[in-house]
């Protein structure tokens, strides 16, 4: 049985497309990619039918990602068929947990830097649209930094469904 992750922020063309490209790649190393399947979304409809942002398929690019990319928005339906909903903002948190069907969907949905061990404080992954370049590095760096710990997680979890 496939496992299911789900990264979510806003637009999804900047962050969740970001994690969703280092996630898979994680994935991928730990040999796990005929057992998870990766995607994203965006709570709102803003850029539905893009591209990720150019910057932050420059930054991937850069740091040896690769990403095949359209945005789309999150549908509540989706929970039945995810196992874990990342959103990448406490924001983003809240609109997801509302958007459940039920108690046992909602809980399905975490923050990303919740996987991190070193983070501290907020525990949000800051929007860089508005921004320049440095923003989308940021971005990249607590993406890269939560991966592992989300990956951990996963892999337990994957592992408990086939003993």
């Amino acid at each position: 049985m496939t496992y299911r992750v789900c990264f979510v922020c806003t637009g999804n063309i900047c962050r969740s497309p970001m994690a969703e490209s280092v996630f898979r790649a994680r994935v991928a190393d730990a040999g796990l990619e005929g057992l998870v399947e990766v995607d994203s979304a965006g709570t709102g409809d803003w850029h539905e039918s893009e591209n990720a942002d150019p910057r932050t398929l420059s930054v991937l690019e850069r740091h040896g990602y690769a990403l095949d990319h359209t945005a789309r928005r999150f549908e509540p339906s989706w929970f039945a068929r995810l196992d874990l909903v990342i959103a990448l903002d406490s924001g983003h948190l809240k609109a997801l947990r509302l958007l459940a069907p039920t108690r046992e969907e909602a809980a399905k949905v975490r923050l990303l830097r919740s996987y991190d061990p070193a983070a501290e404080g907020d525990l949000d992954v800051p929007d860089p649209y508005y921004g320049g370049q440095d923003g989308f590095e940021e971005c990249l760096e607590m993406v890269e930094e939560a991966s592992n710990g989300l990956l951990a997680a996963v892999r337990h979890d994957v592992e408990g469904r086939l003993t």
